[in-house]
């Protein structure tokens, strides 16, 4: 969570990081999804750290920019549930319930979701390095554990403890000890 200055620049740079990116701001006409982080991690500041009547008029402003900019993009993240190193490789169709967590560098693809499925009090909390792929959902009291890779279209409604390996399918099993090998390098 985002609680001083040094805690904002330093989750920009891990994001830009993260992406691979060797310019350090997004360019003018292209990089939505990383002008979407960008916004996400100031929203994030203004929310957690500003308290003066100009940071909250200022943060209202930016929290309706933020808005028409998930409209755009379709990806509803709330703040503070990703930790720094957030990487969405593309947008669209990316919904992600306000309670969850999710660690450290974490790669998110289209069409993904990320909720609960019997209300507030069970919420998926996801470790560091985790990679989610295009289509999958993670729904209810679900952990997992730190470099696991989840495919394409893998329904996740039940906890992976154990680190390092990839789970797929419908509903979501094991199905190698890979993780996210060559997938994320921080």
């Amino acid at each position: 969570m985002i609680n001083t200055k040094e805690d904002y620049l330093q989750y920009i740079e891990l994001d830009r990081r993260s992406r691979h990116e060797m310019r350090k701001r997004p360019r003018i006409f292209k990089d939505e999804e990383w002008k979407f982080q960008r916004l996400l991690r100031k929203v994030e500041y203004y929310s957690n750290v500003k308290r003066s009547l100009f940071s909250k008029i200022y943060l209202m402003l930016l929290k309706y920019k933020f808005y028409k900019l998930q409209l755009k993009l379709g990806i509803f993240i709330s703040i503070n549930v990703f930790d720094s190193g957030l990487h969405i490789v593309h947008g669209g169709g990316i919904r992600v319930n306000n309670l969850s967590r999710v660690g450290k560098n974490c790669v998110i693809y289209h069409g993904v979701t990320i909720g609960s499925t019997r209300g507030e009090e069970h919420m998926p909390n996801l470790g560091n390095n985790i990679v989610i792929c295009t289509g999958a959902k993670i729904f209810g009291d679900v952990k997992l554990a730190d470099n696991i890779a989840v495919g394409a279209n893998t329904v996740v409604t039940k906890s992976f403890l154990e680190s390092g390996i990839t789970i797929a399918g419908i509903p979501a099993k094991k199905i190698n000890n890979k993780g996210v090998d060559g997938l994320i390098t921080t």
